[in-house]
C-alpha cells in the first residue's frame, strides 16, 4: 500500500511543481487543504521508545556497558519479543547485508556515538548475521575513520565503508530542475567537459550491495533543515551533486524528502535510532561541548519523521532553557515527508512515546 500510495503521490508533486510556480493557486489549494485531513497523517500514528540511564555518559564519554544494556531495552520493547535474538530478527536475517548509517562529520563526540553502533552491531551478530555482512557507513571513509569507527570495525571484523569512496550508480539518481556545479568525486564532474548537472546519483553503495538500512543518527541541530536527523542524514549521505540543496532550507525541504523516499533507500531502511546520549543544540559539523547536553537517552522507532520532528522540539527546548534564539526547524521539509510522502508522522500528537528509565 505505501509504495502504491508513493506512486501516487509522484503525480501529486508534479502538480505541485504548477502550484509553487503560480502563488495564487497555491494559496487557494492551501486554503482548501486546511480543511481536509492530511494525505499522509489521517489515522496514522508513530511509536518511539525512549531509553535513558543516568550512568550513560560521565564527561561527555559513553559508558559502553550501559549503552549496550540501553540498546537491549530498546529493541525488546520496540518489538515487544523475550529474547534479542529474535527481536533483531524482525529486523534482518542471517542473508541480509546490513547497512549501519551513522553521521560521522562532526567527529565522535557530537556525531553518531560509536559506542551505540557496538551495542547495534553486537546485537546484529545475535541473528548470525556473518561479520562481513555488517557494514558502517558515512558519506565519507576519511569521516568515518577520524570519528572513531575503523577501530570499531576492526575489532568485530566488520566492513567500513564511505558512499563517496564506493561510486556511484549512472542508473539510479534524483532528477531535479535545480542545477548544481558539479565537483570532484560527482559522477558526471567533467564527464565531456561536464561542469553543472541536475542530476543526483545514488552511491552503489545502497543500489548494489547493502539489503538492509539501519539508521544511527545524533541529536545534533543542523541549521537549515532543522536536525541532522534520520532523513537528512540518509538523504544527503547516499548521493553526489548535493551542494546545490545544501545552501537553502527551501530546496531541502524538497529533495531531502524526495530523495529518502527512493526505493533504494526507503523500502530498505528497518530501523531509525536517535543517538540522544548528547543533544547538541548548536554548531552543526562542529562539535561544540558547550552548546550540549548530557541527556543520557537512546531513543528507537520504525518511522524516521517522528523521531526527527521529536528530536527537534527537544533541540529547540534546550535553547528555549538557554534563552538562546531559535534555530531553523524547516517545517516545511517535514510536512513534505508526511503530507506527501507518506514516509511517517510529524504531528506531535500523533507521536507516542514509550519512557524506560
Amino acid at each position: 500500500m505505501l509504495v502504491e500510495s508513493r506512486k501516487g503521490n509522484i503525480q501529486l508533486r508534479k502538480i505541485l511543481v504548477y502550484f509553487w510556480a503560480c502563488p495564487a493557486v497555491m494559496f487557494s489549494f492551501c486554503a482548501h487543504a486546511a480543511d481536509t485531513p492530511a494525505a499522509g497523517e489521517s489515522g496514522a500514528r508513530a511509536r518511539i521508545v525512549v531509553v535513558g540511564n543516568p550512568g550513560a555518559m560521565v564527561a561527555f564519554e559513553p559508558q559502553e556497558a550501559i549503552v549496550q544494556g540501553m540498546v537491549d531495552q530498546g529493541i525488546l520493547k520496540l518489538t515487544g519479543k523475550p529474547a534479542l535474538k529474535e527481536a533483531w530478527r524482525t529486523f534482518v536475517s542471517p542473508k541480509d547485508v546490513v547497512g549501519i548509517k551513522v553521521y560521522s562529520g562532526p567527529g565522535a563526540n557530537s556525531g553518531t556515538r560509536p559506542a551505540v553502533v557496538g551495542a547495534v552491531v553486537k546485537g546484529l551478530l545475535r541473528t548470525g548475521l556473518p561479520p562481513s555482512h555488517i557494514i558502517i557507513w558515512d558519506r565519507r571513509l576519511l569521516d568515518l575513520r577520524l570519528a572513531g569507527f575503523d577501530a570499531l570495525a576492526q575489532h568485530y571484523k566488520v566492513r567500513l565503508a564511505g558512499a563517496t569512496d564506493s561510486g556511484f550508480d549512472d542508473t539510479v539518481y534524483y532528477d531535479s530542475a535545480i542545477m548544481g556545479s558539479l565537483s570532484a568525486g560527482d559522477l558526471e564532474f567533467d564527464r565531456d567537459g561536464k561542469t553543472t548537472g541536475r542530476r543526483s546519483y545514488l552511491s552503489k553503495l545502497v543500489t548494489k550491495t547493502v539489503t538492509k538500512i539501519i539508521n544511527v543518527s545524533p541529536l545534533l541541530n543542523h541549521n537549515l533543515a532543522g536536525v541532522c536527523g534520520n532523513l537528512y542524514s540518509l538523504s544527503m549521505g547516499s548521493i553526489d551533486n548535493t551542494l546545490r540543496f545544501e545552501g537553502s532550507a527551501e530546496r531541502l525541504a524538497t529533495a531531502v524528502p524526495e530523495i529518502y523516499a527512493k526505493r533504494a533507500l526507503s523500502d530498505h531502511v528497518v530501523l531509525n535510532i536517535t543517538d540522544a546520549l548528547i543533544g547538541q543544540y548548536q554548531g552543526e559539523q562542529m562539535s561544540l561541548l558547550h552548546y550540549s547536553t548530557e541527556l543520557n537517552q537512546i531513543w528507537f522507532s520504525k518511522d524516521p519523521v517522528a523521531l526527527d520532528v521529536t528530536a527537534i522540539r527537544e533541540l529547540d527546548q534546550e535553547r528555549q532553557d538557554r534563552d538562546l534564539l531559535q534555530g531553523n526547524d524547516n517545517p516545511d521539509l517535514f510536512k513534505n515527508a508526511s503530507f506527501f510522502l507518506e514516509l511517517g508522522v510529524s504531528d506531535p500528537a500523533k507521536i507516542q512515546i514509550e519512557t524506560i528509565k
